[in-house]
């Protein structure tokens, strides 16, 4: 299934980026930008300059969510007429008011968010949710982009920004900081390990091999994640409440 475009951009070749140029190159022509030359890119995706890059027709921007605003500004003057960016932010509310305001009038968004990367995708993408929210794009644009997707076996929910960022406070952000936490407990495999133990290990295996820029980036640019982390802390006082509390039989 071709995109709805003849060709992708991908601007960044970090962990992600590397993964998600190689996944879209199976479907169409990619070309890829990323500041440093010494990082390698995948056979059949091309390596352009800046300028080459913002020459694609589509931009997909797989940069940190604190270095967006930057490269955005970056690029918007090199940006030709209907030229479509996509950001591929884990936060949507701030990229997406970013994205709107330091764009030209003249140049499409999608806000986007793969919600997978490298180590939940290692079994494929068939059912892995991606959420799109049309920033400043036509609702044909809009089907043919969810099509797309959805052909290549996501599950595509469109979804506005603030929603996005409430469910993910909890549905991303608390599982990342529980994985974070669990990691400080320097928490090993065992002989005699519970399937619900194995299940911990698992959360740090699939959060803890993303950078701490990353973890940052999720706690600190999503609005709700500080009543996450507010009502985790009250959970876990309660619960220790209730057992100091508790007489021993």
């Amino acid at each position: 299934m071709l995109p709805p475009e003849k060709s992708l951009g991908v601007y960044g070749l970090g962990r992600f980026g590397r993964f998600y140029a190689e996944l879209l190159s199976r479907h169409n022509t990619v070309k890829a930008f990323n500041r440093n030359p010494d990082v390698r890119v995948a056979e059949g995706i091309e390596r352009v300059d800046e300028a080459g890059l913002c020459d694609q027709p589509v931009i997909i921007l797989c940069v940190a969510i604190s270095g967006l605003q930057e490269v955005l500004r970056r690029i918007a003057p090199r940006l030709k007429p209907g030229t479509l960016v996509m950001d591929t932010c884990s936060v949507k509310t701030l990229p997406s008011a970013w994205m709107e305001e330091l764009l030209p009038p003249d140049v499409r968004i999608l806000a986007t968010h793969p919600m997978f990367g490298p180590d939940s995708a290692q079994g494929g993408i068939a059912g892995l949710p991606m959420i799109l929210h049309p920033v400043r794009l036509s609702a044909s644009d809009l089907s043919r982009w969810q099509r797309f997707f959805e052909n290549v076996g996501l599950s595509v929910q469109v979804m506005e920004p603030e929603l996005h960022d409430r469910e993910a406070a909890f549905t991303q952000g608390l599982t990342h900081y529980l994985g974070r936490v669990l990691a400080e407990l320097q928490l090993e495999p065992s002989r005699i390990a519970s399937l619900g133990y194995r299940k911990l290990l698992d959360i740090i295996e699939q959060t803890c091999n993303d950078s701490w820029q990353l973890f940052y980036d999720l706690q600190q640019y999503n609005p709700y994640t500080r009543e996450m982390r507010e009502r985790l802390t009250a959970s876990l006082g309660e619960v220790k409440r209730r057992l100091d509390e508790h007489p021993r039989s």
